[in-house]
């Protein structure tokens, strides 16, 4: 035995070694979520680029009443929980804070993920179905509310790293406020190179291009713009409240989004993943088959005899089979009181089956568990298309899919509800990115959170 080892001293001093490298292994371990975000990124300014074939992982964890109480923890806990990290993590800003949501944005990306912010003229309570509040689309278009968005654009300049964010949210349903059933609905208020100008939606678009106007002439390029509308529509059956109606335009668009949900009220009946996504996917798409989709909402309740494992399991096996255009899908992870006052258990966790079916369909490789960045080139920012696919190799911590760049849009912006002719997104596989399944389900029920 050596005279070192034989030393009391030393032998504490190298069991208190041994014990602190344990414990930095696994603090190492438990930290490797947090390095993700400094060696996924490239140096300098980056862009977000979604991928040619897969898609992110992404979920809402429960941040409470106002969707904005993101935590470390709670991200963390999900990802432990369902057994992989996310690529996205959602939350709302609601525009009765005030601010914008520099320390949430901050918390998203130190776990490693890229926000995906609601940003929704709101004001407390953030209740449903109550009608226009003081953030109302007249007051919006009056510049009532300018300096607030000034200072919203301005956090998200001085964040710097991407951002997915997407104005008034589901605005084809009427539980939100700025929703177009407030603002003339139907009533025709002229025509357009044929095409038919609805009081509702003309407002809602002019106050989407006005905010994001305003937040692009402070100097942000770090976001991406997504329209987010809800798979199916109320007032349902019009001509004037349809997913195409309140399109700004390809100029303020670089993402499509929708929100579909199951069953998620006791009185609503039990709608397969297929009856909910169906029409809507193909409906969508249509605007620009050239635009990203991600799929910005998804879930459904617990409310047995209905099948929820089974709803969840389709939905994993549907979006990379029947659904392949998403090139993300947020998982809306929630329990919350309805306003009949019951409950509607949507986390992935309401029972041990839902949570068996989540993590199996989510350890699928096609389910990317971390962004893909490229550094952005200024020059290119205001023409994303004009640059070479492949030109520049997208960073992440693992080799992946390829991926397709893409910037912010400037592209000048065409009829806002044209169908567009325009390619498929690249790596787009069958069906048809020109005709996606366009089967006939039966209608869906209209959802709002």
């Amino acid at each position: 035995m050596s005279p070192v080892a034989s030393s009391p001293r030393w032998a504490l001093a190298l069991a208190l070694c041994l014990a602190l490298a344990t414990a930095c292994g696994r603090v190492g371990e438990e930290a490797g979520i947090k390095r993700v975000a400094v060696e996924a990124l490239p140096a300098g300014p980056v862009e977000l680029v979604f991928p040619e074939q897969g898609a992110y992982t992404g979920a809402y964890v429960d941040f409470g009443e106002g969707e904005d109480d993101v935590t470390y923890d709670a991200i963390a806990d999900f990802e432990q929980m369902t057994g992989k990290h996310l690529a996205l993590v959602a939350f709302g800003s609601f525009w009765g804070e005030q601010a914008f949501p520099e320390k949430q944005a901050r918390i998203v990306a130190a776990y490693g993920a890229v926000p995906l912010i609601f940003w929704s003229p709101w004001d407390r309570p953030y209740m449903e179905n109550r009608g226009p509040d003081r953030f109302n689309i007249p007051a919006i278009l009056a510049g009532t509310w300018d300096d607030y968005i000034d200072r919203w654009a301005d956090g998200a300049k001085a964040h710097g790293k991407p951002l997915l964010v997407t104005w008034g949210l589901e605005a084809n349903g009427s539980w939100f406020p700025w929703s177009g059933v407030f603002y003339g609905g139907g009533d025709i208020i002229g025509e357009e190179k044929g095409r038919t100008l609805y009081a509702g939606p003309e407002m809602v678009k002019r106050a989407n291009r006005y905010v994001i106007d305003r937040v692009r002439a402070r100097g942000v390029d770090n976001i991406l713009w997504g329209y987010h509308a809800n798979n199916a529509s109320l007032p349902k059956g019009t001509d004037w409240n349809t997913i195409a109606a309140y399109y700004p335009g390809d100029a303020y668009v670089d993402w499509l989004g929708l929100s579909v949900y199951g069953k998620i009220q006791r009185f609503d009946g039990w709608p397969s993943f297929h009856d909910v996504m169906e029409d809507a996917y193909s409906e969508l798409h249509r605007i620009n088959p050239a635009k990203p989709m991600i799929l910005a909402e998804w879930g459904v309740g617990e409310f047995p005899p209905g099948d929820k494992a089974d709803f969840i399991r389709t939905a994993f096996g549907s979006l990379k089979e029947r659904y392949p255009l998403f090139r993300a899908a947020v998982f809306w992870h929630e329990r919350w009181e309805t306003e009949a006052g019951t409950f509607s258990n949507l986390r992935v966790n309401s029972s041990p089956e839902s949570l068996a079916a989540y993590r199996e369909g989510v350890s699928d490789p096609w389910w990317l568990d971390k962004p893909q960045f490229r550094p952005k080139v200024v020059a290119a920012a205001s023409h994303p298309a004009s640059s070479p696919q492949g030109a520049v190799t997208p960073t992440d911590i693992s080799p992946r899919a390829a991926a397709a760049p893409i910037g912010p849009s400037r592209r000048a912006d065409s009829s806002p509800t044209a169908t567009s002719q325009a390619a498929p997104a690249p790596g787009a596989t069958s069906p048809s990115a020109a005709t996606p399944p366009t089967s006939s389900p039966p209608a869906s029920q209209p959802v709002g959170r």
